[in-house]
Order: structure tokens, then C-alpha cells, then sequence
């Protein structure tokens, strides 16, 4: 079994991978397929061990960490691997898999690509619901109906989200890197209430890219593995556990695209898209949700115009590195 650390808001499973939360834009839900947003700094990240007295019970049988998030924010999960040793990772929201849709399970599908390989896959923002991209993740509490769990399963019970990253098999990668060392993947950071306990439901539509898997189902080590329960918290509840603040509210995607801050594009030199999932391509996002519901608009979903200029083309996976584009 591979060892799951938490260090420096990152989660490590095993010698070579890494996930963090981004904080990011909410783009507008307006059928527009916008281009990647960037990062706003991560999520801070907490072990639901170091405040066993404080968090709820059901809790305890996941274990796990916690993040805080505001209803209605965004959020991505960044990746960082070893180009000379790669990962399978299966990434489920409430346990429906974020890739195909269907119910979660820890065996990895050949014929059905339910997983990503990291690298090269260096994020991902939403679930894979239509040809060239996602919807992205928005949290809404549970219970109300809004999350893809709800509205895949009939039912919302677990929230969250669930990470599992297998080793490969003894003897298909070297032990250690010859010329390359790990590759960095996007670096961050651009710096700049119902139920407590909470999911992610569907967002507006923005361009990214699931890879195939071009070294095979087989090449994983099926029983070497890591995993982790991400409990997802509104602000109240994050204070009421740790006695801390939760960062503040994120800008909008309005103001962050008036000021002629960058969007992002990523070169993928031919890498392939795998098929997007028929459950996922009648998922409703939230803001249809509202208008289903009867409730005015609760966020601002006019459409913003970026510019040619502001998109950022990306040959290397890295949105920005060192501060600089």
C-alpha cells in the first residue's frame, strides 16, 4: 500500500504523486467554453485526525482531510508527478467517477478509460462532460439537490471527493530518473450558507482535454495503492473545527477579465481526448438547478469576453511559474 502524507497543503501518495485544490474563478454559466482560469492560491488542507474531538462522526470511518470552500466557489485539483515513473489516479465526487459518471469502485477500467495517468494529465477542474471539455466543480451543500452525486445516484450521503493513485508494476519504469528530473506540473499561485458538509455540483463549460492512457490498463499495479477521503466544509464549519479563518471570498471572473489579467490555453502536441461521459452530458449545472427551483439568480453569470490577447498559450504545463508568465 502506498503511504498518504499531507505536507504544505499537499496531499502525497506514494514517492512521486501529488494533488492540491486550487482556489479559482467561477466562470460564467452561459454555454460559452471558456479558456482555463488560473489559480487564486490553494486550498488550505487539514487531517481530520488532528481534530477527531470536532469533526462529525461519520468522519471518523473515512478519515481523511478537510478543505474549506464558500457555496458557489470553484475549485481545481493540480498535479505533480514523475515524467519517468507515472501514476494511474481514479478521482470521484461523491463517489461518481469523474471521468465516466458511473459509480465508484477502486478497479481501473481498460476498456472504458475511468482514470487519468499523471503525468501527463497536469489538472483537472470539472467532470468530463462533452468533446474538448468539462464542467467545472462548483461546491453546493448537500441535501438540496444540486451536486452531480444527487443528481447521478438519486441521493447525497458521502460529499466530497475521493482519490486513489496506483504505483506501476515493478519493472515497466526505471526506479530512477536518467536525464529528466520529476516534472513540475502547473504552478500555481496568482495572488492577488446551507449545510455545513458539502459536494460539488456542475459549473460553466471550460476547455480542457482527458489524455488516454498510452501505456495501457495493464501497466498498473492494481494492488498497490494509495487513497484519501476529501471532506469538503462551508466557512462557519472550518471555524467552528480548527479555530481558523477560511481565505477570503475569490474575485469574479468579471472583475479578474476586466483588469486584463490572463486565462490560459494548453499546447498538447496531439495527446488525444478520451470520450466524454453520456451520464455527465445530462448533468444540470446550478444555475439551471435555480431556474428549476424557482430562486432568482444567485450569482453573476453574465458573460465575460476574453480576449485573444489575454489567453496565454501554454507549451509546457506550467498556467504560471515563479510569478511569471
Amino acid at each position: 500500500m502506498l503511504e498518504v502524507e499531507l505536507r504544505d497543503n499537499t496531499i502525497h501518495i506514494g514517492e512521486h504523486f501529488s494533488v492540491s485544490f486550487q482556489r479559482t474563478l467561477r466562470i460564467p454559466d452561459d454555454n460559452k467554453t471558456y479558456p482555463l482560469p488560473p489559480s487564486l492560491g490553494e486550498f488550505p488542507i487539514c487531517k481530520v485526525e488532528d481534530y477527531k474531538d470536532r469533526v462529525p462522526a461519520t468522519w471518523k470511518e473515512h478519515g481523511g482531510v478537510f478543505i474549506p470552500m464558500y457555496q458557489r466557489e470553484a475549485l481545481w485539483m493540480n498535479f505533480d508527478g514523475a515524467a519517468w515513473r507515472p501514476n494511474a489516479v481514479k478521482i470521484a465526487i461523491g463517489k461518481i467517477n469523474a471521468i465516466t459518471g458511473e459509480s465508484w469502485n477502486q478497479i481501473l477500467n481498460g476498456n472504458k478509460q475511468d482514470y487519468i495517468v499523471c503525468p501527463d494529465q497536469p489538472w483537472l477542474d470539472g467532470i468530463n462532460a462533452g468533446e474538448d471539455y468539462i464542467k467545472q466543480f462548483i461546491a453546493m451543500p448537500l441535501g438540496m439537490g444540486y451536486t452531480v452525486e444527487g443528481q447521478v445516484s438519486g441521493k447525497e450521503e458521502f460529499g466530497g471527493m475521493q482519490i486513489i493513485a496506483f504505483d506501476p508494476k515493478p519493472g515497466r519504469f526505471p526506479d530512477k530518473p536518467s536525464t529528466i528530473e520529476t516534472l513540475e506540473l502547473r504552478n500555481c499561485v496568482y495572488c492577488l450558507s446551507s449545510g455545513a458538509e458539502m459536494g460539488l455540483g456542475a459549473g460553466g463549460k471550460m476547455k480542457q482535454e482527458i489524455y488516454p492512457d498510452e501505456y495501457g490498463v495493464d501497466t498498473w499495479d492494481q494492488d498497490n495503492y494509495g487513497r484519501v477521503f476529501v471532506h469538503i466544509v462551508n466557512s462557519m464549519m472550518y471555524r467552528e473545527i480548527t479555530g481558523m479563518e477560511p481565505p477570503p471570498t475569490p474575485v469574479t471572473a468579471k472583475t479578474y477579465t476586466k483588469y486584463g489579467l490572463p486565462w490560459f490555453d494548453l499546447y498538447n502536441e496531439g495527446k488525444g481526448n478520451i470520450s466524454p461521459s453520456d451520464i455527465f452530458y445530462k448533468i444540470k449545472s446550478v444555475k439551471n438547478i435555480d431556474k428549476e427551483k424557482g430562486f432568482s439568480p444567485q450569482q453573476d453569470d453574465s458573460s465575460v469576453e476574453v480576449t485573444e490577447a489575454q489567453v496565454k498559450k501554454l507549451v509546457a504545463p506550467n498556467r504560471i511559474k515563479d510569478g511569471k508568465w
